[in-house]
């Protein structure tokens, strides 16, 4: 589940606590029919500058981001820290945690049935203390600066020099998908094998004609940074045992349209042909050098 989508697009975090807990009643019902996969998108979050305030509005967006979902699924639990965090959350928002008899029981017979984790990550934040009311501005267009998010009692998202952004305002962070990594493996052995089910770079590709390369070495940058980030994590022991780009080729995006390319290959949305471009090449070329 992608809490910051919900957010952006008018949600709010009780709705969030509420499909939660709704989920977790149904994990009962599947689990003897089906293999349990456990698939997130995570976002690690850092304190931009470095202060003690701006530290603990880290560690309250983490909480609300990326533990109270992982605590749930890995451990069975919310671990008091991740409690003490989201209660601050929902006092400063006036609101509450729903949590209906017996799902805290399924919580923790479902953390020892996921086969696997599959983590989409895209990108990283970093964030600042603040103190006003909640306010959200989602950059759909690709217009460079559009974006903005202050959530009340917890932070407001900043950009940090030398961070390199795209146009849709999102952080190209790899360090941030080495630590989440980590964190996951540390925090919840349960967590098993991982997968990375989702990684790529959302771009405004540049079409010069019909059966022409299309030159996207930014999307290569991008993903060969992030196999870097994964190779150091198995380096230190983290069992990642499969990488799949985010995509293979351009298709539409409920938030963006079909202005957002994602793919390796090109889509004339028009006609529907497909155009090869040169981080496919590149990708085709790594994949053989992987021994069979």
């Amino acid at each position: 589940m992608e809490i910051l989508s919900f957010l952006d697009k008018g949600w709010g975090i009780t709705e969030v606590a509420q499909y939660h807990s709704l989920s977790t009643s149904t994990v009962k019902r599947w689990r003897n029919q089906y293999q349990l996969k456990g698939i997130g998108g995570l976002k690690p979050i850092y304190p931009y500058p470095e202060t003690p305030e701006n530290q603990h509005a880290a560690d309250l967006y983490n909480a609300f981001l990326n533990y109270f979902l992982l605590d749930g699924t890995f451990l069975g639990y919310y671990s008091d820290e991740t409690r003490k965090l989201i209660n601050e959350i929902l006092d400063a928002n006036d609101a509450q945690l729903k949590i209906e008899p017996g799902d805290m029981d399924e919580l923790a017979q479902a953390a020892t049935q996921n086969d696997y984790f599959g983590l989409n990550y895209y990108q990283s934040q970093f964030i600042k203390a603040y103190d006003g009311d909640n306010e959200s501005s989602f950059n759909g267009t690709g217009e460079k600066g559009t974006s903005a998010f202050k959530f009340k009692g917890v932070g407001e998202l900043v950009k940090k020099p030398g961070v390199e952004q795209t146009d849709w305002d999102w952080n190209i962070y790899p360090e941030g998908l080495y630590d989440i990594l980590k964190i996951v493996s540390e925090r919840y052995p349960n967590s098993k094998t991982i997968y990375i089910t989702e990684n790529g770079l959302g771009f405004k590709d540049r079409y010069e004609g019909p059966d022409q390369v299309i030159e996207d070495d930014e999307r290569i940058d991008y993903i060969d940074q992030h196999l870097d980030a994964i190779l150091k994590a198995r380096k230190e022991g983290v069992n990642v045992q499969g990488y799949f780009v985010w995509s293979l080729q351009d298709q539409f995006s409920w938030a963006n349209g079909y202005n957002k390319r994602y793919g390796l290959f090109y889509v004339d949305f028009e006609t529907q042909k497909r155009e090869i471009k040169k981080s496919a090449q590149w990708f085709k070329e790594l994949s053989n050098t992987i021994p069979q």
